[in-house]
């Protein structure tokens, strides 16, 4: 089951675009957050340097087309996309968001994904950089863009075999919010829930506080008794109008540690993952670390209940013979590890293309400056006003050097073989999250009936000896 939100994120008072671009992109891909950047994906960028590039972005649009707006310029989407707890695995939040970005934008525009597992329920953070990759166009939010992203969510979660919201009800909303009914809730109490998230995130002073309630799609005005104003808010509120424990007093108590925040509303209660064949629990050796008569009581029943799951799923699966159960564990195991490999190789060779692909195109657009920059004798004042691009230009010539490049690949072979990379990617992932699961239940069974009968493998064996 996932929901979605589309957040427009401006500059904001008392920003640069270059700061409001790189605090929401250091935000997001926060390794705590994302399992130590194993979790983001970027599309047309570098996710270590997609703040610069998203800036840099921004000034060849402006100079190819001369439009500067004010402070309403849209700098980046936020695309919130959540699901329910226990449903689906980090790495396929993060795939499916992927798909998500790329079909809403239809490859036009780059975008991270960071799927965060900080929560209990795994949710992606999309930043889709507003200026399209040809550099002439900018993306603007539609009429209705909300429900247009729910729905092809939606369709992509069904083409996967993912649950969907039947009757959502209100628009963009995080699958937490959903289920405590936020859309029946007012903008007071909306604000004061996202006031729970950016303290219960530690913010270490109150312009962090601040800085998260920007990230969290509210714009601040004042900080002696800051107003906020979000989503189809017409007025700021402000502060020391939300009632006790939301003033600013009150939250830079909080802050410092004096005082204690208690939410208004509390939180939704998660829905349970559906009931898997799990390892037995040694109880003896629990009892050893000092666990008590309740834990073997509550050990014992539990270990009734999981031997039943098992005895059922050989039942199911006609494995009721040991040896066959142990060659189709190995087996299973076997093609796991081996399709492990190749979408590891797979991804490995897309990551270089596309890095290669950045760096032919930064390379090629910045050419011409570098060339004037280098007949200019290296001036000085000329690097000064060309900054941008000549160090693009020396990064990818460093990057070119240290591969042993002398003749750039044709890009059109580049995307062709990265078609047909990601493709058979596709395919051996539907693969690989089918024969994980089967060699997670097969090894587990086998386990299981090991401890049951008192069967010891060489490699227990092995071990024993070795202690």
């Amino acid at each position: 089951m996932a929901t979605t939100r589309l957040i427009p994120l401006h500059v904001g008072e008392g920003r640069s675009i270059s700061t409001a671009i790189s605090d929401i992109i250091e935000y997001v891909e926060n390794p705590d957050k994302t399992d130590g950047f194993q979790l983001v994906t970027g599309y047309q960028c570098d996710t270590r340097s997609a703040d610069m590039e998203f800036l840099f972005s921004k000034r060849l649009y402006e100079q190819k087309t001369g439009r500067v707006r004010g402070k309403d310029n849209v700098i980046a989407y936020h695309l919130r996309q959540s699901f329910a707890p226990g449903e689906i695995t980090p790495e396929e939040a993060n795939r499916l968001g992927y798909e998500l970005a790329k079909r809403f934008t239809k490859n036009r525009n780059a975008f991270i994904v960071a799927t965060h597992i900080d929560k209990q329920h795994i949710h992606n953070h999309i930043i889709i950089n507003s200026v399209s990759l040809s550099h002439t166009r900018k993306f603007r939010n539609f009429w209705n863009s909300s429900r247009a992203i729910r729905r092809l969510s939606d369709t992509i979660c069904i083409e996967n075999g993912y649950s969907i919201i039947e009757k959502p009800e209100g628009y963009g909303q995080t699958y937490n919010k959903w289920e405590g009914d936020v859309s029946r809730l007012s903008h007071r109490d909306r604000l004061c829930l996202a006031i729970d998230e950016a303290l219960a995130k530690n913010p270490a002073s109150f312009d962090a506080f601040l800085a998260l309630m920007r990230l969290a799609g509210y714009e601040t005005k004042g900080t002696a008794n800051p107003s906020f104003r979000g989503g189809s808010q017409k007025r700021g509120i402000r502060m020391d109008t939300l009632g006790h424990g939301y003033s600013a007093e009150d939250i830079k108590a909080v802050i410092s540690g004096k005082k204690k925040h208690t939410p208004k509303r509390s939180a939704p209660v998660s829905t349970p993952p559906k009931k898997q064949n799990n390892l037995l629990i040694d109880v003896e050796a629990k009892l050893a670390e000092g666990k008590g008569a309740g834990y073997e009581n509550w050990a014992k029943l539990y270990n009734l209940k999981q031997m039943a799951q098992t005895v059922l799923f050989l039942q199911q699966n006609g494995l009721m013979d040991y040896d066959e159960l142990s060659e189709k564990a190995a087996r299973a195991a076997e093609k796991y590890h081996t399709l492990s490999d190749e979408i590891k190789s797979a991804e490995q060779r897309l990551a270089e293309i596309a890095a290669l692909e950045k760096n032919i195109v930064d390379y090629a657009r910045t050419r011409e400056t570098y060339v004037a920059y280098r007949k200019g004798g290296y001036s000085k004042q000329f690097r000064s006003a060309h900054e941008s691009e000549i160090i693009l230009h020396q990064a990818a010539k460093a990057f070119f050097d240290q591969l042993g490049i002398t003749k750039l690949p044709a890009m059109k072979a580049l995307k062709s073989e990265y078609a047909e990379l990601l493709s058979k990617k596709k395919a051996a992932y539907s693969e690989y999250r089918k024969s994980r699961e089967e060699m997670r239940e097969l090894l587990t069974a086998k386990a299981n009936i090991e401890q049951i009968l008192g069967i010891e493998t060489k490699e227990k064996s092995t071990q024993e000896k070795t202690k």
